[in-house]
Protein backbone atom coordinates (compact mmCIF):
# COMPACT_ATOMS: atom_id res chain seq x y z
CA UNK A 1 0.00 0.00 0.00
CA UNK A 2 1.37 3.15 -1.05
CA UNK A 3 1.96 6.34 1.30
CA UNK A 4 -1.17 8.17 -0.58
CA UNK A 5 -3.82 5.49 0.02
CA UNK A 6 -3.06 5.52 4.01
CA UNK A 7 -3.08 9.50 4.19
CA UNK A 8 -7.35 9.54 3.97
CA UNK A 9 -7.82 7.38 7.20
CA UNK A 10 -4.64 9.22 8.92
CA UNK A 11 -6.11 12.68 7.53
CA UNK A 12 -9.83 11.42 9.15
CA UNK A 13 -8.51 10.37 12.51
CA UNK A 14 -6.36 13.45 12.94
CA UNK A 15 -9.50 15.89 11.97
CA UNK A 16 -11.60 13.93 14.53
CA UNK A 17 -8.95 14.08 17.14
CA UNK A 18 -8.40 17.63 17.07
CA UNK A 19 -12.44 18.44 17.02
CA UNK A 20 -12.60 15.94 19.97
CA UNK A 21 -9.69 17.93 21.71
CA UNK A 22 -11.38 21.51 20.70
CA UNK A 23 -14.55 20.47 22.28
CA UNK A 24 -13.64 19.31 25.19
CA UNK A 25 -13.59 23.18 25.57
CA UNK A 26 -10.26 22.60 28.53
CA UNK A 27 -12.21 19.72 30.25
CA UNK A 28 -10.28 16.96 31.13
CA UNK A 29 -10.55 13.26 29.82
CA UNK A 30 -8.66 9.65 29.76
CA UNK A 31 -9.19 6.72 27.52
CA UNK A 32 -9.07 8.32 24.79
CA UNK A 33 -6.23 5.49 22.98
CA UNK A 34 -9.13 2.87 23.84
CA UNK A 35 -11.71 4.71 22.74
CA UNK A 36 -10.50 5.69 19.57
CA UNK A 37 -9.07 2.20 18.78
CA UNK A 38 -12.65 0.74 19.61
CA UNK A 39 -14.11 3.23 17.03
CA UNK A 40 -11.89 2.16 14.51
CA UNK A 41 -11.94 -1.52 15.26
CA UNK A 42 -15.37 -2.15 15.52
CA UNK A 43 -16.07 -1.18 11.96
CA UNK A 44 -13.02 -2.71 10.10
CA UNK A 45 -13.56 -5.72 11.53
CA UNK A 46 -17.46 -5.44 10.25
CA UNK A 47 -16.51 -5.00 7.13
CA UNK A 48 -13.91 -7.47 6.70
CA UNK A 49 -16.21 -9.99 7.77
CA UNK A 50 -18.45 -9.24 5.19
CA UNK A 51 -15.87 -9.04 2.54
CA UNK A 52 -15.06 -12.46 3.52
CA UNK A 53 -18.68 -13.54 4.28
CA UNK A 54 -18.12 -14.70 7.71
CA UNK A 55 -15.41 -16.89 7.07
CA UNK A 56 -13.41 -16.19 10.12
CA UNK A 57 -9.77 -17.64 8.77
CA UNK A 58 -10.10 -15.42 5.62
CA UNK A 59 -10.14 -12.47 8.06
CA UNK A 60 -7.70 -13.27 10.03
CA UNK A 61 -5.45 -13.92 7.15
CA UNK A 62 -6.57 -10.52 5.78
CA UNK A 63 -6.46 -9.07 9.08
CA UNK A 64 -2.91 -9.95 9.86
CA UNK A 65 -3.82 -11.70 13.38
CA UNK A 66 -4.20 -14.97 14.65
CA UNK A 67 -7.83 -16.40 14.36
CA UNK A 68 -8.04 -17.10 18.27
CA UNK A 69 -7.51 -12.87 18.47
CA UNK A 70 -9.97 -12.26 15.90
CA UNK A 71 -12.83 -14.49 17.80
CA UNK A 72 -12.07 -12.73 21.10
CA UNK A 73 -12.22 -9.55 19.18
CA UNK A 74 -15.32 -10.58 17.48
CA UNK A 75 -17.20 -11.58 20.66
CA UNK A 76 -15.62 -8.09 22.60
CA UNK A 77 -18.02 -6.06 19.90
CA UNK A 78 -20.86 -8.54 19.67
CA UNK A 79 -20.32 -9.72 16.42
CA UNK A 80 -20.37 -13.32 16.29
Amino acid sequence: MTKDRKAPLAACVKQSMERYFHDLNGEKTAGVYDMVISEVEKPLLEIVMRHVKSNQCKAAEILGINRNTLRKKLKQYKLL
